[in-house]
């Protein structure tokens, strides 16, 4: 999926000169950084939504797809047959919702026609089992009677706080719901926020967390996020300069869902950290909120699995 992901952006910008695809990335990702009102939405019209979408869906993608695949973890029997993208814009969320199951009607809701109109365009013939509708996203939001997951990434820092409050509440309505932020301090309070709420709507939280109490996090001291890889285009490296080959996209999630499902023991919440004979593991857990364990050869086979191991990894030995 991720290939044919690559291979629609990839002509995307024919046509479209370098520096003004560049310049018009700059100005969206400054526009995005900011506070943008729902009736005034900042892609507005085929170049800005091609160049944004170059540059950005693939991260978007590789975040949802991490978040989702965690997700599926936790409920391994169960897969949706309703999806709805809220503020999906052009779709990245619905190419990694298809990248993980299949046989799904997905609906992607975005006030921004144009970016509708390219999602479209670029899913026809890989999606074809989606709908593309335009709508205010905020309050008077309603999620259809019966869906079973929802996804919302990327969108939350670009409401009002009682249009984000409202957001989260349609979605708390579904089976299932994924709620992606960047993975900033900002992005992370943004993200606790929606997963008080969605606790009080009666969900259990089953990812990242392995539990549904208070976070453990002292806010202002640190953030929950974590880490996506990313390769990136020539539009990335001309857009932030540098030649790796790659970049890794750090984003705050929460899972929750109506099902009889578990969150894991424990989850890794930093990058593991190898040292001559032993791992040491950043972890949040469900009785003894977060504390660092150091896995040593004398483990024996669980050394050998936390020098396997990667941030965001549940560990069933917490």
């Amino acid at each position: 999926m991720h290939d044919e992901l690559r291979a629609a952006l990839a002509g995307l910008l024919d046509g479209l000169p370098p520096k003004q695809a560049a310049q018009a990335v700059e100005r969206l990702i400054a526009n995005y950084r900011g506070r943008t009102p729902t009736d005034a939405p900042v892609l507005r019209d085929r170049a800005d939504v091609a160049a944004y979408a170059a540059y950005r869906m693939p991260a978007t993608f590789e975040a949802v797809r991490a978040a989702l695949t965690a997700f599926a973890a936790r409920v391994p029997d169960w897969a949706p047959a309703t999806h709805l993208d809220i503020g999906g814009g052009t779709g990245a969320a619905t190419w990694a919702t298809a990248a993980l199951w299949q046989g799904h009607h997905s609906t992607v809701l975005d006030w921004a026609q144009p970016a509708l109109d390219l999602g479209a365009e670029l899913a026809a013939g890989t999606l074809p089992d989606t709908t593309w509708r335009r709508g205010t996203i905020g309050a008077g939001l309603t999620v259809p009677e019966g869906t079973d997951l929802v996804t919302v990434s990327y969108v939350l820092g670009e409401l009002r706080p009682e249009d984000r409050r409202a957001v989260v509440a349609a979605a708390a309505t579904a089976t299932a719901v994924v709620l992606i932020e960047p993975g900033t301090p900002d992005g992370y309070l943004r993200i606790r926020e929606a997963r008080d709420q969605l606790i009080e709507a009666g969900l259990r939280i089953v990812a990242p967390c392995p539990h549904a109490g208070t976070c453990p996090i002292v806010v202002g001291e640190d953030w929950c996020h974590f880490s996506a890889r990313v390769s990136r285009s020539s539009l990335h490296r001309q857009v932030k300069g540098g030649a790796l080959p790659y970049e890794d996209e750090k984003f705050s999630y929460v899972a929750a869902t109506a099902l009889p499902a578990e969150p894991a023991a424990a989850r890794i919440v930093r990058k593991p950290q190898l040292r001559k004979g032993q791992v040491l593991l950043d972890l949040c857990t469900t009785d003894e909120g977060l504390r660092r364990t150091t896995v040593t050869k004398r483990h024996g086979a669980q050394y050998r699995e936390a020098r396997d191991a990667a941030w965001g990894d549940t560990w069933p030995g917490a």
